[in-house]
């Protein structure tokens, strides 16, 4: 298995960020990604949980440093169906017991209808992003144009395994004056649950 290195992230979210993007756009853009992916929020953790292309995918907060910067780390990523073994990963990432399950694995649809709909401590957020990236003192620079539930919202993200790029990179874009907030931060807000 591919070794991973947790990255060291900034991100920021709002309706008009065009100051910062200003600043990143000066810059040679890379590559143009277009997604659509459905998050699963829990009142019980803040743990990343989401689902792009078919794949169910959890990443956890590991440490935030000095300046703030948040070091997320991979946990699973596991196509569907998925099995038995792999839902207490992600209940574990809930934070919530594993419900009883009357079968060893869920198809996508079973998964989504039957496991999370049902629950009231898990909500279902749909995620459409497009994403500009952007390389910047070899830190991933990242400005998206992003919909929770149909509503749009901007967001820029610099990430790199050395904090100290990410820091220099925030200050030199001149971004370190907005909030630095992560995608569950965000979305909880947007959905009216505490954070």
């Amino acid at each position: 298995m591919e070794k991973i290195i947790p990255r060291w992230e900034w991100r920021t979210f709002g309706q008009d960020l065009r100051q910062g993007i200003e600043a990143i756009q000066a810059y040679p853009e890379g590559k143009v990604r277009k997604s659509g992916e459905i998050y699963i929020l829990s009142e019980k953790s803040n743990d990343n949980t989401k689902i792009r292309d078919e794949l169910m995918d959890i990443k956890t907060l590991l440490r935030v440093n000095q300046d703030g910067l948040e070091q997320w780390t991979v946990l699973l990523k596991a196509g569907f169906p998925i099995h038995i073994n792999e839902l207490a990963i992600v209940y574990k990432a809930f934070n919530l017991p594993l419900p009883y399950l009357k079968k060893d694995e869920y198809t996508y649809d079973e998964y989504l209808n039957n496991l999370i709909s049902p629950n009231k401590a898990l909500h279902i957020v749909n995620v459409v992003k497009e994403r500009h990236g952007f390389t910047i003192n070899d830190c991933i620079v990242e400005i998206a144009y992003v919909t929770f539930n149909n509503q749009p919202i901007q967001t820029i993200a610099v990430e790199h395994a050395d904090p100290e790029l990410v820091i220099k990179t925030v200050k030199e874009l001149g971004l370190d004056h907005y909030e630095n907030v992560n995608y569950i931060k965000a979305m909880k807000r947007y959905v009216g649950l505490v954070y």
